[in-house]
């Protein structure tokens, strides 16, 4: 199963979506990340968090949604914050689509360690979602109950 996480910039929340996603997942599933407006460039702060975390940073890189074209996603995971006030990128194909919101731990206007625990938060909540997903008896559900369950997952 492939798994795309969207989210504006495709330099925080997405990065460490795919990155969690794909250091936790079982064989057979893979994530991939893109931004409808890529920074160009993964936050420093983002493959710091990921690095302590012991988790590869190898094949991160801020894109766009041609880092899907031709190899289309089976679930469509935007992680923006609506409460921001930013726009979610939206992904018309045939995908399933979840909402899995996220504070912007890169928008954190404090010191150094109050940074440092928000990126650290939010790789704890995204790490708490991935298992959650996971744990998901995928054989015995149908399309719309998996999204039941992707929608039950955004709320943990």
């Amino acid at each position: 199963m492939k798994v795309l996480f969207m989210c504006t910039a495709n330099s925080c929340r997405s990065i460490l979506s795919e990155a969690v996603f794909n250091h936790l997942a079982p064989p057979g599933f893979e994530a991939i990340s893109s931004g409808s407006f890529p920074k160009g460039q993964v936050l420093p702060r983002s493959l710091s968090t990921l690095q302590a975390a012991g988790i590869s940073i190898d094949g991160l890189y801020s894109k766009g949604n041609d880092a899907f074209e031709g190899h289309p996603p089976d679930v469509v995971i935007t992680v923006c914050d609506k409460a921001a006030g930013e726009a979610c990128p939206v992904y018309f194909g045939p995908a399933l689509k979840a909402h899995w919101g996220l504070e912007d731990p890169s928008d954190l206007q404090a010191d150094d360690a109050a940074v440092e625990a928000a990126f650290k938060a939010t790789l704890d909540i995204i790490a708490s979602r991935c298992q959650a997903f996971f744990a998901l008896p995928f054989a015995r559900l149908s399309p719309a109950e998996l999204k039941i369950e992707l929608d039950r997952i955004a709320r943990l």
